[in-house]
């Protein structure tokens, strides 16, 4: 009996040193794990703090890119209603000037830094806030058509548009109102009024409008979604 109680004793010690370590082990899991979730939330935290600096940046490039979006096309509008008209009516205007503002349209070049470095290293999953998440990649979507529309806009300046004003124009009476600044017209008898009553210079005219206004709506886009992003960012 003295044995048996002692079998008892010592059973009974080795099961409770058992619980003792397992209950430790669970407490430095859970603390480990708590450890892991602050470290987690400040991540989170500097992530977020980044993403509204960067966007914040953004705001102001969108803002004048909208503006000179908006410039170009009363330019390229300007110049259509000249179109048609006699020479004594466009030769008041300044076609020269016009022509240099009407198709030099903004390219928005976004700081995309903080994003582009949370899709690569696949750190965008840090962030809880699954809005937030859904509107970084509607940006994605919506910068990508605005950069493809931007790529064909200056395809089309280099095989359609400076081609024509080559033939058809004076580039340097143009280009006075650039860093070329020529102070002195062209020396060179060309009857550049002549494209005003052309129907190809109209229609190259009429689908570059079209293009750079695509350009405005989806900046338009943009800085709608920046807007929300500032909100779902603000700390």
């Amino acid at each position: 009996m003295i044995k048996e109680n002692k079998a008892s004793k010592y059973l009974l010690y080795a099961i409770g040193e058992i619980f003792l370590v397992v209950i430790g082990i669970l407490i430095a899991l859970q603390i480990n794990t708590w450890n892991q979730e602050r470290i987690l939330k400040i991540e989170e935290k500097g992530i977020i703090k980044s993403l509204h600096n960067e966007y914040l940046q953004n705001k102001k490039l969108i803002t004048t890119s909208i503006t000179q979006s908006e410039t170009c096309i009363h330019t390229l509008k300007s110049i259509m209603n000249l179109i048609g008209k006699d020479e004594e009516f466009t030769r008041k205007a300044n076609s020269d000037s016009l022509l240099f503002y009407a198709f030099d349209p903004p390219i928005f070049r976004p700081s995309e830094n903080t994003i582009s470095g949370l899709i690569q290293s696949g750190r965008l999953e840090l962030i809880q806030n699954k809005d937030l998440v859904n509107l970084i990649y509607e940006w994605g979507r919506t910068m990508k058509a605005l950069t493809d529309n931007s790529k064909r806009i200056m395809i089309n300046l280099d095989d359609r548009v400076f081609p024509y004003l080559s033939k058809h124009y004076s580039l340097k009476d143009i280009d006075a109102y650039g860093e070329l600044q020529w102070e002195n017209k062209t020396i060179l008898e060309i009857g550049k009024l002549k494209i005003f009553e052309n129907i190809e210079f109209e229609n190259i005219t009429d689908d570059f409008i079209y293009r750079v206004l695509y350009n405005k709506n989806k900046l338009v886009e943009l800085e709608t979604i920046i807007d929300t992003i500032l909100n779902e960012t603000e700390q």
